[in-house]
């Protein structure tokens, strides 16, 4: 395949990915009535995700108006390497559909939980308590790979590491609201990756 192959199927993938996310975060807002403010994180973590996230979602689009602009981060993969960098991103894609549409209205983009949320437990929430982390860090490194891009990877990869950092917080605001219902689901399920011998 040549590099504009590669960036079609980047660019698709990319898309769709964003479209999905788009969409269930819209329909979110508008079924529960509710825009929850970003300040409910702590000014320097969310200037962290702002700074972090501009550059992870500025490096593809980049990549794909012009490759020779991230020619600097080019690491060389062979194409078999990169079809499989396709592979990961189409399962990424059909994991953020299956996350979103599980989850439905209790989607939030802060740690702060919606008053009518309910506690998901279906769909990859069944056996992950944040997949939609681990999947869209997923993403990003998958699109860093189609690229042959270290750079965009590793944006993936940082994107996660903040994440997780900010997931204990997200833990506390759900046990919060849920209370022993939430301390029974930590028990039976990984924060990111299902848990080993867990029901």
């Amino acid at each position: 395949m040549n590099e504009n192959i590669f960036r079609i199927l980047a660019a698709i993938i990319l898309l769709t990915g964003m479209g999905i996310s788009s969409y269930y975060r819209i329909k979110a807002d508008k079924d529960t009535g509710e825009t929850i403010s970003r300040k409910v994180d702590g000014s320097i973590m969310m200037n962290m995700i702002k700074i972090g996230g501009l550059i992870l979602w500025l490096s593809p689009f980049v990549y794909l108006i012009n490759p020779a602009w991230m020619a600097w981060s080019k690491i060389g993969l062979t194409e078999w390497v990169r079809s499989l960098g396709v592979g990961m991103g189409i399962l990424c894609v059909l994991g953020i559909y299956w996350l979103f549409s599980s989850i439905g209205s209790g989607i939030s983009p802060t740690s702060a939980t919606r008053q009518q949320h309910t506690l998901s437990t279906k769909g990859p929430y069944r056996w992950v308590r944040h997949p939609l982390y681990t999947v869209g860090s997923s993403l990003f490194i998958s699109f860093g790979m189609m690229a042959d891009n270290w750079f965009i990877a590793a944006l993936g990869i940082f994107t996660f590491i903040l994440m997780a950092i900010r997931t204990p917080k997200e833990e506390a605001n759900l046990i919060e609201k849920f209370g022993d219902e939430y301390r029974e689901y930590m028990k039976d399920t990984g924060r990111f990756l299902p848990k080993i011998g867990a029901r």
